[in-house]
């Protein structure tokens, strides 16, 4: 081999002594140990399926107005000629064409008491005097025809037409229940004008007389049929979780209304009566249905039907007198029920058909009522703002997240009775045209809303957390 010439030797040299020179002139490097890249990897961004930070109120109530455009425009306060269509102005004089102008939804429906409900309460939260018009206009409306239509429904209760018939001789508590709890709420609180004497007076009625109950008075359905049989629903002397808040707060704000004591304690006793024999305390949530007289009962824990009873829960513990002696009672329940409901919320927010079965779809409407009654808890003071207030707004985050750009709602299960077996609840279809969980939603982002105003929430290394009350 030949040896370098010179030349080569010389660059050779130079090329050494400059590597050396910035060897010596660079910064040391930095320390690699553990700590350093733990905290590295704590910085990287997650792709959280649902927005993981707390809602500005401006972008709640972009969320509601959406619904409200949605709802305001295909719900009409209007009643039309059944054949013709044309619009009947003179609601002070009967009509035996006389209709419902037709819209996605109906204006006497219990999910439609819930709707007010909802509208009051965004109303209040907002300001924006739009949703509680909404109400107002059709209050007014159904109390106008109250006014017309009753005395013939009352002579005539079989032949007599009215566009509000179900209401005016209401045969569940589907019919009265929920519209008479919005009735008593707008009574209360909000300034519509409307003069409420007679229809409080048909539904409260219904619901403290004339529903069917089991020997100790709890609320139930497949009763007497008037006929010697009994109504199958699906079983005689069968309770609906459902019911809870189908008659419940109707009682409880009758209590309100009228100062009679007794309403509050048949309010009290319903919530235990039922929570003694449907409420699982080992998993903190009840059962959708139950057959007085049966050995074993269908434990399915059905979502929907759990948010009627919490949502039931905080509306009697709204107006409960806190002497009374089922207030405490009734807020223990309400703890319990809530501590049970959140062990079973999903990574995304939502929770579960069947809220113990995750291989059940993730369900809007019982995620909004959820969201509704944990938030007005913690606004309450019922429960820990620290323990319960991140997840609330997770769960409005994942509600929101189904409204549409037309203020459609997506994931809301269809209308549902009780079944005894799973697949009945696991493959029950949804729509947007399910009524049920519009009023939720209102209610849900209503009450954020307040919750948000109340408490500072933020992210603390990486994790939603209390921040403490807002000044």
């Amino acid at each position: 081999m030949n040896a370098p010439t010179p030349r080569l030797t010389l660059i050779a040299a130079s090329l050494l002594l400059a590597l050396n020179a910035s060897a010596q002139e660079a910064p040391a490097p930095q320390e690699k140990g553990p700590a350093a890249a733990d905290a590295m990897l704590h910085a990287l961004e997650v792709k959280y399926p649902t927005p993981y930070r707390v809602m500005e109120t401006n972008e709640v109530k972009a969320v509601l107005d959406r619904v409200f455009a949605y709802l305001d425009r295909t719900t009409p306060a209007e009643i039309v000629n059944k054949a013709s269509g044309a619009a009947i102005t003179d609601l002070s004089k009967p009509d035996p064409d006389a209709v419902l102008k037709p819209g996605d939804f109906r204006l006497t429906s219990y999910e439609w008491g819930v709707t007010y409900t909802g509208m009051l309460a965004a109303a209040a939260a907002t300001g924006d005097r739009r949703y509680l018009d909404y109400v107002r206009e059709r209050h007014g409306m159904l109390a106008q025809l109250t006014r017309t239509y009753l005395p013939l429904v009352r002579a005539d209760v079989q032949n007599a037409h009215a566009p509000i018939k179900s209401f005016l001789n209401p045969h569940a508590l589907d019919d009265a229940g929920a519209l008479c709890h919005s009735f008593l709420k707008a009574k209360a609180g909000a300034q519509t004008g409307v003069d409420y004497t007679q229809m409080i007076g048909i539904c409260g009625d219904f619901v403290t007389k004339k529903e069917y109950r089991l020997k100790d008075g709890t609320l139930a359905r497949g009763g007497p049929d008037g006929k010697g049989g009994a109504k199958m629903r699906p079983l005689p002397d069968t309770l609906w979780l459902d019911d809870m808040f189908m008659g419940v707060p109707t009682m409880a704000y009758l209590g309100k209304t009228t100062g009679d004591r007794k309403y509050y304690d048949d309010a009290v006793n319903q919530v235990l009566q039922f929570s003694k024999r449907m409420f699982n305390p080992r998993l903190g949530i009840y059962m959708h249905g139950y057959v007085e007289g049966m050995r074993d009962h269908p434990e399915f824990h059905w979502a929907r039907a759990n948010g009627w009873a919490v949502m039931s829960m905080v509306e009697v513990l709204e107006v409960l007198p806190k002497e009374h002696k089922g207030y405490k009672p009734v807020l223990e329940q309400l703890r319990a029920h809530i501590k049970g409901l959140a062990a079973y919320q999903t990574k995304e927010g939502f929770w579960h058909q069947l809220i113990d079965r995750n291989d059940t779809y993730q369900e809007t409407s019982a995620t909004a009522i959820y969201t509704y009654a944990i938030a007005r808890a913690v606004n309450r003071g019922y429960v820990d703002a620290q323990m319960y207030g991140p997840m609330a707004n997770l769960a409005w985050n994942a509600v929101a997240s189904k409204v549409t750009s037309a203020g459609q709602i997506e994931g809301i299960c269809v209308g549902t009775g009780m079944a005894f077996d799973p697949a009945f609840y696991a493959f029950r279809p949804t729509s947007v045209k399910a009524a049920h969980g519009y009023g939720p939603t209102l209610l849900a982002g209503a009450e954020i809303i307040e919750m948000n105003k109340k408490f500072r929430f933020g992210l603390n290394d990486s994790g939603l957390m209390f921040q403490g009350a807002r000044q």
